[in-house]
């Protein structure tokens, strides 16, 4: 698939990246979620969420979330600014300290 929207720059949080370090299912599964979050495939959201992604790459001025879960791992969340000037990948209970 092609990328949908611009994405700025990519930073992990600290436990994200920890873990990419340490656990090679873990680096390849946030790497798989990256593209997917970049082709529009959403994961893990309510209708809701899925609705309000979609108005953002009409030109709507909100953030983009994505939320992946997998077997054994941790969920993740993706989140690209409204400005699209970055795209934070992070643990949803690390959403305080970014």
């Amino acid at each position: 698939m092609v990328r949908k929207f611009d994405m700025g720059q990519i930073v992990w949080s600290r436990g994200v990246s920890d873990m990419v370090i340490k656990d090679k299912a873990f680096a390849r599964f946030a790497a798989n979620s990256l593209k997917r979050h970049s082709e529009g495939d959403w994961g893990n959201l309510s209708p809701e969420e899925e609705e309000a992604n979609e108005l953002a790459l009409k030109g709507v001025s909100t953030r983009i979330l994505s939320a992946y879960e997998a077997e054994g791992l941790p969920k993740i969340w993706i989140i690209t600014e409204a400005d699209k000037s970055m795209t934070t990948i992070l643990f949803p209970e690390e959403r305080h300290h970014v």
